[in-house]
């Protein structure tokens, strides 16, 4: 288990506002999910952890591939 990182507010780089917190779907190989992500109100760039990344899209792709 790493060291906590404490959390920032996250800018976007294009427009240079905080990132909100939103609802956002993710679909692979025919398989949605949703999680909160942050996002940019003004060009919708989204943000997506590191933890999401190596978390739940991690297995759902390992899921998907084993079939």
């Amino acid at each position: 288990m790493g060291v906590p990182i404490p959390e920032r507010e996250l800018i976007c780089c294009k427009c240079n506002v905080p990132l909100e917190k939103i609802s956002s779907n993710f679909e692979y190989m025919g398989v949605s999910f949703s999680n909160d992500v942050d996002a940019c109100p003004n060009c919708g760039q989204v943000f997506i952890p590191y933890e999401l990344v190596i978390g739940q899209m991690a297995e759902t792709e390992v899921q998907l591939e084993d079939k």
